[in-house]
């Protein structure tokens, strides 16, 4: 079994980093899922590679967890970047300004964006993972997308810009 953790810890945590938006808790809810995944072990049928049922799992794991525990405080505050932008690469920042975007977006916005956009869930499949019916996955969607583009460019000089021409 610690072959199994080692090759697939990283893919579970980083699924449930994005669904739920803060690193306590998504350490938490891989422990969760892990623990859940030895208990369950001997139902593994093998239809799907174990990499495909430990990933759906977490996912189910993570999303009940998060639906119990009712829609968390929304985290305002920025983090701060620990070192300059002249030391970390264009890629880098960009990658750090999504993840706080995404972290900054209402719950429900953000498990319906990762899960389709990120993860590549039909809204079929979002909306039976989230017990909601696809034209809600869908609308959730599209709000999570425009809130995205809101938070990455907060002064709508892109809006602007684009204006002008």
């Amino acid at each position: 079994m610690g072959a199994l953790y080692r090759a697939h810890a990283a893919r579970v945590y980083t699924v449930v980093r994005r669904l739920a938006g803060d690193d306590a808790l998504a350490e938490d809810l891989a422990q969760d899922a892990w623990i859940r995944a030895f208990r369950k072990l001997h139902l593994f049928r093998g239809d799907a590679s174990f990499g495909t049922w430990m990933y759906r799992l977490a996912t189910n794991t993570a999303l009940n967890r998060l639906r119990r525990r009712g829609r968390r405080d929304e985290v305002e505050q920025e983090a701060e970047l620990t070192s300059s932008a002249a030391d970390l690469d264009d890629a880098v920042i960009n990658q750090r300004l999504l993840a706080e975007a995404l972290d900054r977006l209402p719950p429900g916005y953000r498990r319906v964006l990762v899960l389709h956009d990120l993860e590549g869930h039909t809204h079929e499949e979002i909306g039976e993972l989230l017990d909601v019916a696809p034209g809600t996955s869908k609308s959730q969607l599209h709000k999570a997308r425009a809130r995205m583009r809101e938070l990455l460019d907060p002064g709508g000089s892109a809006a602007a810009a684009q204006s002008e021409v």
